[in-house]
């Protein structure tokens, strides 16, 4: 009998992680510095988060409207003290997102930490306040929101007001006050990981080995080879070659970094300027390689440097390396200032692995010949199909022009090329490039016309099923693989038959004026006129509890609600509620209420929203689908569910939710 008591115990422990769903993956603490500070002094409030492993915490630093919750804090008109400037984030990684945010976001992993300055106005003084963020799993993809109030209390010594203008602000131990527990969630984001860098040396390095192909580089991989074959010492000589055309790549992406920290690649990568500065070059450098005219340096700096390569020695094969990226830059500054472009808009490495890539494909190929000229013999010689991979590479840098485009014309709601005008574009870029490569069209450069290779007609055919896939997306198709490229599907006018029979969100449901649902789905953002719509209609009632900046939340609607099977369950079989919890907008004073959870007056439709999430589901993160059968409304009917991008998985939630509500009295 003892043995079923402590195996009744044992089971009942392991079951507490199990039910405990809260997560709290990010701990606020907050201290002073000076721990002492003087009436007069300026000092700075301090706030550090211990972040778990495998967790990130987005910064303050990025653009509000990018889509993740940005870390703010707020403090209360007290006494003794004044704000001087904004919240200041020390040190945070930066991400370049192109899939789901289109711009570059700042986070910590490990330990983060904010500085507001302020000022000592009177001997006692109080500082207190709340902070607001959002912490993210780099594992499951769950984001919860991490909120909390902070409170600290002192006496300045009043008996020599300083001159802060004058004196140095004295030196004292921080003294760390422990943080309350942090109430509260939030919604999703994307993984920042270290893997993009080396997924981006890859790509550099490939953009690096097309370089060689074009005809101002390939005919002077010979020449130069054979320069060196004939040297005492060419071997070496040609490793110095190799390792000065890094140097010289590596150098001004070291610049580039320098310059672009991520308050600046922000400003790159969303401020409507550089977008549509970037998409003017791309398209010149585009038509550069169509053949319409050449960007080459000016003669009298390639002519300089070049006498200097004569030189011989160290300097002399320096100046060697310097004039072949010169004279090779008509074909490849559009390839690497496309690669520099793309590397403004991330993490600080991101220029320097991203030149690194490039040039080591650059160097390679000569020293490798340098070192074993017999393999020379095996190049195929130079002829008309340079001049085709350049013209390729126009067609895909015009291609990509218009990326900076889209991102300008989504952040600041043109409406100039919303997804539909986009795909036309990028189909009619793809099928110019398809005739050409089939020989049908001829551009300046090209020479005369001849049976096609083997080679070419596999990759025109390729192109050609690439424009059939493209198609579709013309009638509405949500074309999933390209989902970090394109204009978001609610951007499309022009749908095709099946979608055009979805109805519009109706506007009779509170919040419809300003939140929708996804697909073209019918439903409800507050929970008491869903539960009545679902009363009503005699269905179960679907509850999505999700957020703008929750990623996975629209992954979820991109791969699993969009399945027919899916989205004719939700449109046919419940009402469905979409709640929000990060939204900010303010409630009226009537419904502000005092949470029983955390104890703090909740005002915005999101606390609401999370703090209804909390209190009757025990849960914090989104996305978190619940099944509720609404003549009893006492606990969800199936086990609710978090990200599972498995269809068949959440059509069985559906279904089992369905055949529960359908047998129940």
């Amino acid at each position: 009998m003892k043995l079923k008591y402590i195996a009744f115990l044992l089971l009942a422990f392991m079951a507490i992680p199990a039910l405990a769903e809260k997560i709290t993956p990010a701990k606020w603490s907050w201290s002073i510095k000076p721990a002492n500070p003087k009436v007069g002094e300026q000092a700075d409030v301090i706030f550090k988060v211990a972040i778990e492993k495998d967790w990130y915490l987005y910064s303050s630093d990025f653009d509000k409207d990018l889509g993740p919750t940005v870390t703010t804090v707020t403090f209360k008109p007290g006494s003794g003290f004044q704000t001087i400037g904004g919240l200041k984030a020390i040190n945070p990684h930066s991400k370049l997102d192109t899939e789901i945010w289109n711009g570059t976001y700042t986070y910590f992993t490990g330990q983060g930490e904010f500085r507001q300055k302020i000022k000592i106005t009177a001997a006692d003084y109080k500082i207190e306040g709340s902070y607001d963020s959002q912490s993210c799993s780099n594992v499951s993809g769950l984001c919860v929101p991490i909120r909390g109030i902070f409170s600290l209390t002192g006496k300045a010594d009043a008996s020599a007001v300083i001159d802060t203008a004058k004196a140095e602000t004295p030196v004292a131990p921080v003294i760390e006050v422990p943080a309350q527990t942090p109430v509260t969630p939030a919604p999703v984001a994307e993984t920042p990981e270290d893997e993009s860098l080396f997924m981006f040396f890859w790509i550099a390095l490939g953009a690096g080995f097309l370089a060689l192909l074009t005809p101002c580089v390939y005919p002077l991989i010979p020449m130069t080879v054979s320069f060196f074959t004939k040297q005492k010492g060419g071997k070496s000589l040609a490793f110095l070659y190799g390792g000065f055309i890094v140097l010289i790549y590596v150098f001004f992406g070291t610049l580039l970094a320098f310059f672009a920290g991520a308050s600046f690649a922000n400003f790159l990568s969303t401020h409507w300027i550089p977008n549509m500065l970037f998409f003017t070059i791309f398209i010149l450098f585009g038509i550069s390689f169509l053949g319409a005219f050449e960007i080459v340096l000016p003669s009298n700096l390639v002519n300089t440097v070049d006498a200097k390569s004569d030189k011989g020695g160290f300097i002399g094969v320096f100046f060697m390396a310097f004039t072949l990226v010169l004279v090779s830059f008509s074909c490849t500054g559009p390839l690497a200032g496309s690669i520099l472009i793309a590397a403004s808009q991330g993490a600080f490495l991101k220029p320097i692995i991203g030149m690194l890539g490039f040039s080591l494909a650059f160097a390679i190929p000569f020293t490798l010949f340098a070192i074993f000229p017999g393999f020379m013999q095996k190049l195929p010689k130079s002829g008309n199909w340079m001049n085709e991979v350049k013209v390729v590479l126009g067609f895909l840098e015009i291609a990509l022009a218009f990326k900076f485009l889209s991102v300008a014309d989504q952040v600041y709601h043109w409406h100039l090329l919303d997804r539909e005008i986009f795909l036309a574009i990028w189909i009619a870029i793809f099928t110019a490039l398809t005739l050409y490569l089939f020989g049908k069209i001829s551009l300046p450069h090209d020479g005369p016309s001849k049976n096609l290779s083997v080679p070419r007609t596999l990759f025109a055919t390729a192109v050609l099923a690439f424009v059939i896939y493209l198609v579709p997306g013309m009638f509405g198709a949500p074309l999933k693989g390209l989902s970090g490229w394109l204009p978001p599907m609610n951007s499309q006018d022009f749908k095709g038959s099946q979608t055009a029979e979805v109805p519009a969100q109706k506007n009779d449901a509170l919040y419809g004026d300003f939140l929708e649902l996804p697909l073209g789905l019918t439903g409800y953002f507050d929970f008491e006129q869903a539960k009545a719509a679902a009363l009503k209609a005699n269905k179960p009632l679907f509850i999505d509890f999700t957020g703008h900046g929750c990623v996975n939340c629209r992954k979820m609607e991109e791969y699993v609600w969009s399945d027919p099977s899916v989205l004719q369950r939700l449109k046919n079989d419940y009402v469905v509620a979409a709640l929000y919890c990060d939204d900010k907008t303010e409630l009226p004073a009537s419904k502000w209420y005092t949470s029983k959870v955390d104890g703090q007056e909740k005002k915005t439709l999101g606390d609401q929203n999370l703090d209804f999430q909390i209190s009757r589901f025990n849960s914090n993160a989104q996305p978190h689908y619940v099944l509720l059968d609404p003549r009893k409304d006492d606990k969800p009917m199936v086990q609710p569910v978090a990200f599972d991008a498995n269809v068949s998985h959440f059509v069985s939630f559906l279904d089992e939710g369905k055949s529960i509500y359908q047998t129940a009295k």
